[in-house]
């Protein structure tokens, strides 16, 4: 994993019981946050993700994760006072290239054939922000993912279902495509989407105990 912090210039703390802002439409990240006692206000960025593909996978992860806070940090209007607003943003790397929900169909096919019998390393950016003193941090988790050798017909079957089309890598670990991942190198949560351990370092390093997110009975 890898950090970098901008602090405000007069940080202040966040208070108890403080709201945690998605922005992301991920349904598979809000399941997974919901799961670790958290109930998030979801606020989708909109933000175009073209125009970075020169980046590196796991910079390009990061910075898209920016991009969705700081879009959804700019809506006020929309974020509760004294909130944390979270980016995330998943790729999936093969030989260096990145890559993030296919374009169709015959993309998630192609991708498939691709993958299956080897490994790749799935990328997510987390980027938070606390709206209370303005503290920032950025930070990619990164966990190997090690594809089964699935046939032809299990990929037009998988592909068939529509679920690889919604999600970058054009697999999953929570749902149908976990049939076909024979084994993980890290953070499980992180392949899913966000990875719970390091958001909980990320709400310390603005000033926020994670427990403060827990929802109260």
């Amino acid at each position: 994993m890898t950090a970098s912090t901008t602090p405000s210039t007069t940080p202040s703390a966040t208070p108890p019981s403080a709201t945690l802002v998605l922005a992301s439409a991920s349904p598979a990240r809000l399941a997974t946050l919901r799961s670790a006692g958290v109930e998030p206000v979801v606020v989708v960025s909109g933000v175009d993700e073209s125009g970075l593909e020169h980046l590196p996978p796991d910079e390009l992860a990061g910075r898209l994760a920016e991009l969705k806070r700081d879009a959804v940090v700019a809506r006020t209007a929309e974020v509760p006072d004294g909130a944390v607003v979270l980016g995330c943003d998943s790729v999936l790397e093969i030989d260096g290239t990145a890559y993030g929900k296919p374009v169709d169909a015959d993309d998630a096919v192609r991708r498939w054939h691709r993958m299956r019998g080897r490994s790749g390393v799935l990328h997510t950016g987390h980027a938070l922000t606390a709206t209370a003193g303005g503290r920032s941090v950025t930070a990619v988790a990164s966990t190997t993912v090690h594809f089964a050798d699935v046939s032809d017909a299990e990929v037009a079957a998988y592909v068939a279902t529509g679920e690889p089309l919604h999600v970058a890598g054009a697999f999953t670990l929570d749902g149908l495509g976990g049939a076909f991942v024979r084994g993980i190198e890290g953070d499980p949560h992180n392949v899913v989407g966000v990875s719970v351990p390091l958001l909980r370092e990320l709400c310390a390093t603005v000033g926020l105990r994670w427990t403060d997110l827990w929802r109260r009975p």
